[in-house]
């Protein structure tokens, strides 16, 4: 592996007598997709929010870029260049579609854009497939062009790293095979991905690598094909290990 994008050390969550995650390590590479999986309530989510500044961990620590970036706000990990979707769309309703990507690029800091900020806003919702929606208010978007909204309005923070969190839930499979090859698009431009996702034939096709969680441990890495083998992912999916 090249030297680490991201850096999770001994990362322990506890949320009053339950840990929601218990020393959990590992490594992104810069360029690299990782997928996380695991049953619901694994810690998956957990994770993210720890990344992201929204939950201070028990124990542990974060590096980005070889940086501890344990307790920071969020606002500040944003600005190092991490950025994340959520697993229940969290877009701006009362703002147009252009405006919401408007709002990323603001929070991002102008010294980070790269021309003005209309322009890149029509930039953005191009690259994500929204170019003939700026104009209409978010809330009238249906569910796979509201996530896409989101994407575009975390890319406006110009992050190296994105997290995504189950993007590919609660839509059609055609529209996912188009968010599928966009999450291939945004890698190949440059951004590392982190993703969580219960589809398991798009993350198997999508990822480099996976990490599997259960009860909030760490219980297998490595690339999907060796994964989805190992006994102990087996057993945590469907309650018993494979003859």
């Amino acid at each position: 592996m090249n030297a680490p994008l991201l850096e999770v050390e001994n990362l322990t969550v506890r949320f009053g007598g339950v840990a929601a995650l218990a020393g959990i390590d590992f490594a992104v590479a810069p360029g690299e997709i990782v997928g996380l999986i695991g049953p619901n309530g694994a810690g998956k989510t957990t994770l993210f929010n720890v990344v992201t500044g929204l939950v201070r961990p028990s124990d542990g620590a974060v590096r980005f870029r070889g940086a501890p970036i344990t307790g920071l706000p969020p606002f500040r990990i944003s600005r190092l260049g991490i950025a994340r979707t959520f697993q229940l769309v969290r877009i701006l309703p009362s703002l147009t579609v252009a405006e919401n990507v408007l709002v990323g690029l603001h929070f991002g800091g102008r010294a980070r854009a790269v021309g003005p900020p209309v322009e890149e806003a029509r930039r953005l919702l191009a690259a994500v497939g929204l170019e003939g929606r700026a104009g209409e208010p978010a809330q009238a978007l249906p569910l796979a062009d509201r996530k896409r909204l989101e994407i575009a309005r975390a890319l406006a923070t110009r992050p190296q790293l994105l997290l995504l969190d189950e993007v590919l839930s609660g839509i059609r499979a055609a529209e996912a095979r188009a968010l599928m090859d966009l999450i291939r698009e945004i890698r190949r431009r440059g951004t590392t991905i982190v993703m969580i996702e219960h589809i398991m034939k798009a993350i198997m096709a999508l990822s480099d690598r996976i990490v599997v969680l259960h009860h909030g441990e760490k219980i297998a890495e490595g690339p999907p094909e060796a994964v989805a083998a190992a006994p102990a992912v087996v057993q945590a999916y469907l309650g018993a290990a494979r003859d």
